[in-house]
């Protein structure tokens, strides 16, 4: 058995064993989580990501490992960006905490599934076309300065394909029964509020995906170290999401580092042919980044009076 695949079986056990503990064990009936647990989530997710990058690096090698750690930082800057529109979209339903876990639960494994395909589909594409990584960087140059200037995001499950589709040919209730994403209504089955949620959560993803996979292809072509690091950003968003929903206005700045980090490593996509950016600086431009963004926001809000409002 080559040393490859003990890692996918490796990485495979280990996730399969936390998803269990995590989402099945430990949060399997739904409940309001707590600041505390879900700071114990986080810490155990990052500590997790951090072993499992030193395993890497004793397997793989320090330029494998450096490109996982690159890989999961950009994964996680972009979940902050996901975690203003999950606010949003909860908030547009009507979504009580304790019904939010399941909803994100089911948005996780979805996700999970689609990124497989999506990372796939961009390796593939960039082997057997190599311009196609002009298009990634431009992509992510685009969505940088659109982050950066294009002012409040808004949310709009009304015109959603997907929520539209199935207003049209299900039955929808209006309240929330339980935390159960379909009931019977006078004997027909129709679906609640926390269903079409899930539809605005997935959707939302796969706009997060076409950010989010070329941004780390820019570091790494190598499905493994591309896949692991979202995966384990990822099984991280949730209890990310209970940690920072509360105090989200005290990082008003860290959209416009995220901003910066996609537009350059878009940039470092379309000179990948005329100059070569080493690892480690691409490292070190994001660590800098996200730590003067999260710096300004602290110190800088308080006394401007800016919060970053979201409906």
């Amino acid at each position: 058995m080559s040393s490859e695949t003990m890692l996918w079986l490796g990485f495979g056990a280990i996730i399969t064993v936390m998803f269990v503990l995590d989402l099945g064990l430990f949060n399997r009936k739904s409940h309001a989580i707590s600041f505390r647990e879900a700071l114990a989530w986080t810490l155990v997710w990052v500590s997790l990501a951090l072993a499992f990058n030193v395993w890497i690096y004793f397997s793989m090698g320090p330029t494998k490992a450096l490109e996982f750690f690159t890989g999961y930082l950009i994964e996680e800057s972009l979940s902050v960006d996901n975690l203003f529109v999950f606010i949003m979209i909860f908030s547009y339903f009507h979504i009580t905490k304790a019904h939010q876990p399941k909803i994100l639960k089911w948005g996780i494994i979805g996700a999970l599934l689609m990124r497989a395909v999506f990372i796939l589909v961009g390796i593939e594409l960039i082997e057997r076309f190599h311009w196609m990584i002009y298009v990634f960087g431009g992509i992510l140059i685009f969505t940088g300065i659109k982050m950066a200037f294009g002012g409040e995001e808004k949310v709009e499950p009304e015109k959603n394909l997907l929520v539209r589709l199935v207003r049209k040919f299900v039955p929808i209730t209006k309240r929330i029964r339980d935390d159960r994403f379909f009931i019977k209504k006078g004997g027909v089955r129709a679906a609640t509020p926390l269903f079409l949620a899930l539809l605005v959560v997935e959707s939302s993803d796969v706009i997060f995906a076409v950010d989010s996979i070329p941004a780390v292809l820019s570091v790494t072509h190598d499905p493994f170290i591309v896949y692991t690091s979202n995966v384990f950003a990822i099984m991280g968003l949730r209890s990310l999401y209970y940690l920072l929903a509360n105090v989200m206005e005290m990082f008003a700045y860290l959209k416009l580092g995220v901003s910066f980090i996609l537009t350059y490593v878009g940039a470092k996509m379309l000179l990948t042919d005329v100059v070569h950016i080493p690892i480690y600086f691409s490292l070190g431009v994001i660590i800098g980044t996200l730590t003067l963004a999260i710096i300004i926001s602290i110190t800088l809000a308080p006394k401007t009076g800016h919060k970053h409002h979201r409906p």
